[in-house]
């Protein structure tokens, strides 16, 4: 695509941008009197503007109802997590009975790991990413050593080649090959952290099924951030949190897919608790655990009312505007950045700077990592004071994540300024 680095260019892109309007429906923060940059949706969302008022709604029905709020609201709390599952189902690209809102994030995962890393002395392997998401890292660790293994034996890291920022996935395939006859679980973030690749879920899902090993992922900067289609791909499992990208707030409740071809087999092993239970059974008080069909029969306790509230104030945003409509203005907005960032550091050649995400669109979701060669953190500080809002990650790495939902080409545009201001005072 061609680009050009003129406010008179972002300007335009904005206007001929039929999703520029959602900018609006949501709160942008003010700090130091002025509106900052938002650039890191991968930490934390935006505030829906609809939010406070599903809120209240509930508060509302707290306070008319007390405890019978759960059967006589509006929308009744025992059967809430249900509102948000359609949407939720539709951005992941599951069946509604293979998805459920509850918990959080690694919870769900050790939830999930319960029931799909079932190691014997044969089939013991987890494959999985090098430089993941330290809860990964801690799952996979806790999770072999519960089961009376070692971390460096059972685990397996796919790392980049030496001098590269990336992992290869072909070098990912030849791993599985190679340990093949041991392997029980592939299991990878679908979006990396640190670097912002997208990985081939399908094709990890195939070459995981071709030994008879499971598939499952972390899905945390993936949901709501490119397209899914978890049931398509085959996918044995996955979990997300909702507090990036999904915009739900700080440490909301999280999500999970467990494929139909498991969910329907209630003999499968898992750790049961009231809200899982045969819900037309549920109240009756029974000892023994019946599970319910489907992702259903992972939920452990009830839905977080208020939490619920505010993830639906944002699905219905993202139903509104269409996961494949914020992909495509996403790939432009990423690639405009990108664009940006390359024009200003041309005009300081001494200054090292490099991009460490994917250069192909296709293999990234909304964020481009910087990689701050020989300084520290002062110049991600000094980016926070100019007003654009990124996030750190140690030991030298800054990722900025342009959100098609409220970043506009000017925000872009207006970072170029700030980054040339910036590395004007720096060089």
């Amino acid at each position: 695509m061609s680009y050009q680095n003129t406010l008179e260019y972002a300007r335009e892109q904005d206007k001929s941008d039929p999703l520029s309007l959602y900018s609006d429906k949501f709160h942008h923060p003010i700090i130091d009197d002025k509106k900052v940059i938002y650039f890191t949706s991968n930490s934390l969302g935006l505030q829906p503007k609809t939010a406070r008022k599903y809120v209240n709604k509930e508060l509302d029905e707290w306070a008319r109802w007390g405890v019978e709020g759960h059967f006589y609201a509006e929308n009744p709390w025992v059967s809430y997590h249900e509102i948000v599952t359609p949407a939720s189902a539709r951005l992941v690209g599951a069946n509604e009975s293979e998805v459920v809102c509850m918990g959080s994030l690694t919870n769900n995962l050790h939830l999930l790991f319960v029931s799909f890393y079932q190691p014997t002395a044969k089939r013991f392997l987890i494959i999985s990413e090098a430089k993941m998401f330290p809860s990964d890292r801690y799952l996979l660790e806790t999770q072999v050593k519960h089961h009376g293994l070692e971390p460096d034996e059972a685990i397996i890291e796919v790392s980049p080649r030496d001098g590269e920022h990336l992992i290869r996935e072909e070098d990912i395939i030849a791993v599985i090959e190679e340990n093949s006859d041991q392997l029980a679980l592939v299991f990878f973030g679908g979006i990396n952290y640190f670097t912002g690749q997208l990985f081939d879920l399908e094709r990890l899902t195939k070459a995981a099924h071709k030994h008879g090993a499971i598939a499952g992922f972390d899905l945390a900067h993936a949901a709501g951030n490119v397209p899914l289609e978890l049931h398509k791909w085959n996918v044995d499992f996955a979990a997300w949190c909702s507090y990036k990208y999904l915009n739900s707030s700080a440490g909301n409740v999280a999500g999970l897919f467990v494929n139909d071809r498991h969910g329907n087999s209630t003999s499968l092993n898992r750790f049961g608790g009231w809200w899982g239970h045969n819900k037309e059974r549920r109240f009756l008080m029974e000892n023994t655990f019946d599970p319910m069909q489907g992702a259903e029969g992972w939920q452990i306790s009830n839905a977080p009312v208020m939490g619920m509230a505010i993830l639906k104030a944002s699905l219905d945003i993202f139903d509104q505007a269409g996961i494949h409509n914020l992909r495509a203005k996403s790939i432009k907005l990423t690639g405009y950045l990108e664009y940006i960032f390359n024009q200003v550091l041309k005009k300081f050649p001494k200054v090292k700077l490099e991009i460490i995400t994917p250069i192909d669109p296709l293999k990234r979701g909304a964020q481009l990592s910087i990689k701050l060669i020989g300084t520290d953190k002062s110049f991600f500080d000094q980016l926070t004071k100019a007003g654009v809002i990124t996030d750190f990650r140690a030991p030298d790495v800054i990722r900025l994540a342009p959100t098609p939902l409220y970043n506009s080409f000017e925000d872009v545009y207006q970072f170029g300024l700030t980054l040339q201001n910036l590395l004007d005072k720096w060089s």
